[in-house]
């Protein structure tokens, strides 16, 4: 559904001797699938936003080929455009109109006649569990409310690929979790959606796959689990209060130990192994036999955050 290969962005900032050139995408090559959820995933400043506004056509690359749906996004934007619906980060409601004047405004702009607007405003109201707030000026409306009229308006004209800008920034878990369900039902109905987020919990529970991209350049993608089972083994968490040094010190270099970090707080240590379930045995024998007394010890997988500390050497939930 979409190629890109080599797409990049240069913005100037200031003047004179003030002067900087900021390279806000440094040759993305992507490929995304028909009736996927596909994740952008990075800090602030990435490259994420300038992509989207690439893709749907509201910026021009300085370099690079990119096709959405079949159709060559610099020669003929204005199909594009008639292919893709886009929702920006900010939100596009007006406090004084209500939900079904902003949904039937959308249609009428895409050239649907009147009555066609007003019946496919009335579909996504149902569709998106809004119609008893239809007539309802739209500062009155919950935070998630707006978010799924922002969504509804961007898929009014049934678009091949719709582009999600950090769909749930600021919003509380209840009416993130609701709008993850839209973002389901969107895939579930054919359309192809391709969502920016620093969120991991939202990359990992919406995406079928997602890229991991940082100043501008992609890192890595995948399935969350492919970029999981990248960084391979699992993680064991010892927490030892007061006897961090004897407990590092008895537990490094061990054969069944790969990796070895002190926890931030020193309370404890971080073990990278190959297998927990084998580990953790070894482990609480041999903190047994130095006489370490052990607190806690806990056993999880690889998240994401270690998939971006791996690749760039900096943790995301930092950034």
């Amino acid at each position: 559904m979409i190629e890109i290969s080599g797409l990049r962005k240069t913005f100037r900032t200031g003047r004179g001797k003030k002067a900087s050139v900021v390279e806000a995408v440094r040759g993305v090559d992507l490929t995304v699938h028909e009736g996927e959820i596909f994740g952008f995933l990075g800090p602030n400043g990435a490259g994420k936003t300038t992509t989207l506004q690439i893709l749907t056509t509201l910026l021009a690359p300085d370099d690079g080929t990119a096709t959405i749906a079949g159709i060559d996004l610099l020669t003929d934007s204005e199909g594009v455009r008639r292919k893709v619906g886009y929702v920006a980060q900010g939100g596009s409601t007006w406090h004084d109109v209500t939900g079904r004047e902003e949904l039937v405004t959308q249609a009428r702009m895409y050239g649907f006649s009147k009555e066609e607007a007003h019946r496919r405003a009335e579909r996504a109201l149902k569709a998106f569990d809004l119609a008893e707030y239809a007539d309802r000026k739209c500062k009155t409306y919950s935070g998630g409310q707006r978010r799924r009229i922002d969504i509804a308006m961007g898929v009014i004209h049934e678009p091949k690929v719709v582009f999600l800008d950090e769909p749930t920034t600021g919003l509380d878990p209840h009416s993130r979790a609701r709008v993850w369900e839209e973002v389901r039902r969107l895939r579930d109905e054919g359309m192809t959606v391709f969502l920016t987020t620093h969120y991991l919990d939202e990359a990992d529970a919406l995406c079928d796959r997602l890229a991991i991209i940082d100043h501008g350049k992609i890192i890595t993608e995948g399935s969350p689990e492919q970029l999981k089972r990248e960084i391979t083994g699992d993680i064991v968490t010892v927490g030892v209060d007061g006897s961090t040094p004897q407990a590092a010190e008895v537990l490094d270099g061990q054969p069944y130990v790969r990796k070895l970090e002190k926890i931030d707080d020193d309370t404890g240590l971080r073990l990278y192994v190959e297998d927990g379930a084998t580990a953790i045995p070894q482990i609480m024998r041999t903190l047994e036999a130095a006489k370490v007394e052990l607190g806690t010890i806990q056993l999880h997988r690889p998240t994401l955050d270690e998939v971006f500390l791996a690749k760039t050497g900096r943790s995301l939930r930092e950034d």
